[in-house]
């Protein structure tokens, strides 16, 4: 059997410094009427079971550990506006700022954000300069919702999008980024909005705008603008979609757009609250299904890239099963025959035969609008 391609993990442990607080679930305020409150769903409990996981696991043999860094503020420039980042770095000097709902920037927080964009730069940057084919940053804060020029859910710098640029001033010509957060990569997509050079694809849970943090809606409808147009795709999903439904999404959606886009890099956002259980969504993902997903963006990676995937930690919220879904994601990426880890929570049957009908919508939806996908072009 041939030798199992190791994955370059960027990890740097200062992003554990970022302290989101106790409240009413991601609120961060007290009613007066609770005996207990729970941490805030995007806390270090979460990750530390996930750098736990693969180095003791049984994947650990697969990993190879890197040390992240901090991002330069001339770097976030790529993605963000200056006037934003000051806004960040004042917010951060005057000890802290609420930046929109469910989003605190505390003291501690604006070095980790600045960790994880220079943590994920590095993984990417590890791939441009020809020393892995696979890398994966670890990081937190999340980023996929921070628009250039505003925060969102969660999140402050785009991690994505600083790697995606980073890609295109490199050279590669086109970058596609898909996203299995249960959330819309909003952030992400708004970045690139105007551009034939990114091809986004977000699978996400049919939410919808949540306010003027998040006005993007995640439709259909939002194919991008300009030259841009049709390189926007969304896919929103029925609660409940699970395994089936996702893999089905793969094969009749996301796959022939890859594949009719070409691109020279394929970047994977990974976010595990897209799995059964998970308190901030509602799609039933399980290992099998992050396993599945795990092997058919690698297979995308072989056929288009050369096999370079930079795969990028967001949301996943339960603070075991995460951690085993993550597992799972890697596996699949590395091509493992057989399941390391079994799966240890049960989860409920997903209503498949709905999600299907949907999704065959939706790839009549894009086949229709879509410049790039129409059929017989």
């Amino acid at each position: 059997m041939a030798e199992v391609e190791k994955i370059h993990v960027f990890w740097e442990e200062g992003m554990l410094k970022h302290d989101t607080g106790r409240g009413v679930f991601d609120t961060g305020s007290d009613p007066g009427f609770l005996d207990v409150l729970e941490k805030h769903p995007e806390n270090g409990d979460r990750i530390r079971n996930m750098v736990s996981i693969l180095k003791r696991g049984p994947i650990s043999p697969f990993i190879s550990w890197h040390q992240g860094r901090h991002a330069s503020v001339s770097e976030l420039y790529s993605f963000h506006s200056p006037e934003y980042i000051n806004e960040l770095e004042e917010a951060d000097k005057a000890g802290g700022k609420t930046i929109c709902c469910g989003t605190f920037l505390n003291p501690g927080s604006w070095e980790a954000a600045l960790l994880a964009a220079g943590t994920t730069l590095s993984a990417m940057k590890h791939i441009l300069d020809g020393h892995g084919n696979i890398a994966y940053a670890l990081v937190r804060p999340p980023g996929h919702h921070a628009q250039p020029t505003q925060a969102d859910g969660y999140c402050f710098l785009n991690n994505a999008g600083l790697a995606i640029q980073l890609a295109l001033d490199f050279g590669r010509a086109k970058v596609a980024v898909i996203d299995i957060d249960v959330h819309y990569g909003n952030g992400t997509a708004e970045g690139f909005y105007r551009s034939n050079e990114v091809l986004t694809i977000s699978l996400h849970m049919n939410h919808g705008s949540w306010g003027p943090s998040h006005p993007q809606s995640g439709t259909l409808d939002e194919l991008g603008e300009g030259v841009g147009f049709g390189y926007n795709i969304n896919i929103p999903l029925p609660n409940g979609s699970g395994d089936r439904g996702y893999e089905y999404a793969m094969k009749e959606l996301v796959i022939p757009a890859v594949q009719k886009f070409e691109p020279d890099m394929i970047v994977l956002v990974v976010g595990q609250d897209s799995s059964a259980f998970d308190p901030n969504g509602r799609q039933c993902l399980t290992m099998d299904g992050y396993r599945e997903i795990g092997r058919i963006i690698r297979n995308l990676a072989n056929t288009h890239c050369n096999g370079q995937l930079l795969i990028i930690q967001e949301g996943g919220y339960h603070i075991t099963y995460a951690a085993y879904c993550l597992h799972a994601t890697l596996e699949g990426a590395m091509y493992l025959q057989n399941p390391l880890l079994s799966d240890p929570i049960a989860y409920y049957p997903e209503d498949e035969a709905f999600t299907l009908k949907v999704i065959d919508q939706m790839k009549k939806h894009y086949t229709k609008n879509v410049p790039f996908l129409k059929e017989n072009t």
